[in-house]
């Protein structure tokens, strides 16, 4: 990326790139595209391909759309070159943040999306997403008269799941989220029926429920993670209680949200202490 890069648009200046990050790898977050949008946000900005948004006494800025657009097209090269062929998806989150809808190869982002409290969660066991993508196909081509209205079903409720979604900005019910916790339950059991579930996954799922939270997988299934929602009236305790249960078995749990800002541009004075010493360390 950095030799492409400075062949288009000038040499890149000699730096020092460090890189930070809480991110599992391998475990189906993303964590390849986060680098890859970081890491061309950062080369095409010192070599001036794109501005320098961060004014003087800001602590954070965004670059333009198109200067975005650029950033992500460089991403999803830096993509290609980790994985092969990859979607796209991971990197276009990466660069607009928010929420986006993927269908047919069309990626499009959501405007006015909500930013969600979840729990995410690492089962810590490893997936191949050739094989289980390999193992959907062949379920389809044996049984599409059974498989094919499931994939409609799940269809059915992104799109339902979307239309909430874009509804609660303007009208912030508590409604929205038992809607948004019975697509949860439905698209979980749909995805144990393409056959990427697994037992740590419904373990997942049993642990949460014992609390009253609802939850499913993330990513290509067969292990790795699973995403909890934290409706805005779940208690302190029922999240920790929670916590120190998935923990338990052995799964590492974060908590944090989905529909935050894309890639953005730091000041120095604008990170944590935490950070900045895990980045002198480095």
């Amino acid at each position: 990326m950095c030799l492409a890069i400075s062949a288009k648009y000038g040499d890149v200046p000699s730096v020092d790139i460090v890189v930070w990050s809480e991110l599992p790898t391998g475990a189906g977050l993303g964590s390849s595209a986060a680098y890859a949008v970081c890491l061309a946000a950062a080369l095409l900005t010192v070599c001036g391909a794109i501005s320098c948004p961060l004014q003087e006494g800001e602590s954070t800025a965004r670059w333009t759309e198109e200067e975005l657009t650029l950033i992500n097209s460089w991403a999803f090269r830096g993509e290609q070159v980790i994985h092969g062929n990859p979607s796209g998806v991971d990197n276009a989150v990466g660069t607009w943040g928010g929420a986006l809808r993927y269908q047919a190869g069309k990626i499009t982002p959501l405007k006015r999306v909500p930013t969600l409290r979840i729990l995410l969660t690492n089962t810590k066991v490893p997936r191949s997403t050739k094989v289980l993508v390999a193992g959907v196909k062949e379920k389809i081509l044996k049984f599409p008269a059974i498989m094919n209205p499931v994939l409609d079903s799940i269809d059915a409720i992104s799109q339902e799941c979307q239309s909430v979604l874009e509804a609660m900005p303007a009208n912030p019910s508590p409604e929205h989220y038992p809607v948004l916790e019975e697509f949860f339950d439905i698209n979980q059991h749909h995805l144990n029926v393409l056959g990427v579930g697994h037992p740590s996954l419904d373990r997942l799922c049993q642990v949460t429920a014992s609390h009253s939270l609802h939850s499913k997988l993330t990513g290509a299934g067969g292990g790795g993670c699973g995403i909890t929602l934290l409706p805005p009236d779940t208690s302190p305790l029922a999240v920790e209680a929670a916590k120190q249960d998935l923990c338990a078995c052995g799964f590492e749990c974060w908590e944090t949200k989905i529909g935050a800002p894309g890639v953005t541009l730091h000041s120095c004075c604008s990170l944590s202490a935490r950070v900045l010493h895990a980045l002198a360390q480095s």
